[in-house]
């Protein structure tokens, strides 16, 4: 009597490869992505429609300071980067020093986006002096709403860091924290080359 061979099949519970939250965070980055495509598609019909650029008696923008400040929150994205990978090694205090250092880089961001600002505004350049003003305080104001939103959500991340909530095993608020950084920092190079240069 032949035997009859039994086939079996291991079960092995299916699990997601990408997380909920991180799926979410997805998501909601895309979403922004094409919020900011539509600001700056706006911007470049009122740049290609006007026959000079910036208007004659509007203040210069300036490229020398702005570039030292792309180049401070660029430097934020690799204190981030630093700062998860120590969490994902369980190196907590490393991971406190490293978004310390991303703190401290994208605070400095807005304030000095805040000074320039000032001195925009006291050189006659503000939200009713035309399209010119209009889109730049519009594309680069919403772009530094984001960016204080990060700090104030890395701030929390960071407090929490402090009291020991992340681990190598469980880190996902500094995963979600980290890639909604990713995205600010990475935009503010295209809107610098776009609106500055």
């Amino acid at each position: 009597m032949a035997s009859k061979a039994t086939w079996t099949v291991s079960q092995t519970p299916a699990y997601p490869t990408v997380s909920n939250q991180r799926l979410a965070m997805l998501l909601f980055l895309a979403a922004e992505a094409m919020f900011f495509a539509g600001l700056i598609g706006a911007y470049l019909v009122f740049r290609m429609g006007s026959v000079e650029w910036p208007p004659f008696g509007q203040p210069r923008l300036p490229l020398a300071v702005t570039g030292i400040n792309t180049v401070l929150l660029l430097l934020s994205s690799q204190t981030m980067r630093q700062g998860f990978h120590s969490v994902r090694n369980g190196m907590i205090r490393q991971t406190v020093r490293w978004l310390g250092a991303t703190l401290v880089l994208g605070s400095c961001f807005l304030c000095i986006q805040g000074f320039e600002w000032i001195r925009l505004v006291n050189f006659g350049l503000t939200l009713s002096s035309g399209p010119y003003g209009f889109t730049f305080y519009t594309v680069v104001g919403c772009h530094a709403a984001h960016v204080a939103a990060a700090v104030l959500w890395l701030c929390i991340v960071f407090i929490r860091t402090m009291q020991g909530r992340f681990s190598a095993e469980s880190h996902s608020g500094l995963d979600l924290c980290r890639m909604y950084w990713y995205f600010v920092a990475g935009l503010w190079p295209v809107l610098y080359g776009l609106v500055y240069v």
